[in-house]
């Protein structure tokens, strides 16, 4: 019997609705994904870029705050840094999560799609980040009141977005990082 491609049939007994014969699993050749997703594919530089964004907004918070309290502490500088790192993944991340609860999702699955999506993007800004200041001469031991304080800050907060851009256009363009949290945005 002669079939068109796109013909629908009824599934033999045994054989799972929509299974070719003897495999199992669904043919999804030539099926368009279902509305208002797209199938991973080459991602352009604008949502790569927003993604970076929204990533960069709660690694900056944590990052500062971590780097202000510590400088104000008089801390030295592993445990300020360590302090920094641990709180610019705790906001990337609640920044996520509140975003993915919002769209009506358990706490626990909204975390599970932060881990998955920001993962990644945060430890390559935080690497970035935290390599500018550390290697930068004098500042890690320049004070609040100090401009080369702020200044190195934002430079390698402005460095980490520039390199970090490229690491979420290629992982939305396989369906990871933020196309991950795209699927809860309607």
């Amino acid at each position: 019997m002669d079939r068109a491609p796109h013909e629908h049939r009824t599934a033999a007994p045994g054989e799972r609705a929509g299974a070719p014969e003897g495999t199992g699993h669904p043919d999804r050749a030539g099926h368009a994904p279902p509305a208002g997703h797209t199938a991973p594919g080459p991602a352009g530089w604008a949502p790569a870029a927003r993604a970076t964004l929204h990533c960069l907004t709660g690694c900056a918070v944590g990052e500062i705050l971590g780097m202000v309290i510590g400088t104000a502490l008089n801390w030295h500088n592993v445990p300020t840094m360590v302090l920094a790192i641990v709180l610019a993944f705790v906001f990337g991340y609640a920044l996520t999560v509140r975003g993915v609860l919002a769209a009506g999702v358990g706490f626990r699955v909204a975390l599970r799609v932060a881990l998955a999506a920001d993962t990644l993007s945060i430890a390559v800004m935080e690497l970035i980040d935290n390599g500018v200041i550390a290697l930068w001469p004098s500042a890690m031991d320049a004070q609040l009141s100090d401009a080369l304080f702020w200044g190195v800050l934002a430079a390698s907060l402005v460095l980490a977005f520039v390199v970090t851009t490229p690491v979420n256009k290629w992982m939305i363009g396989r369906g990871k990082g933020h196309a991950v949290v795209h699927r809860y945005h309607h």
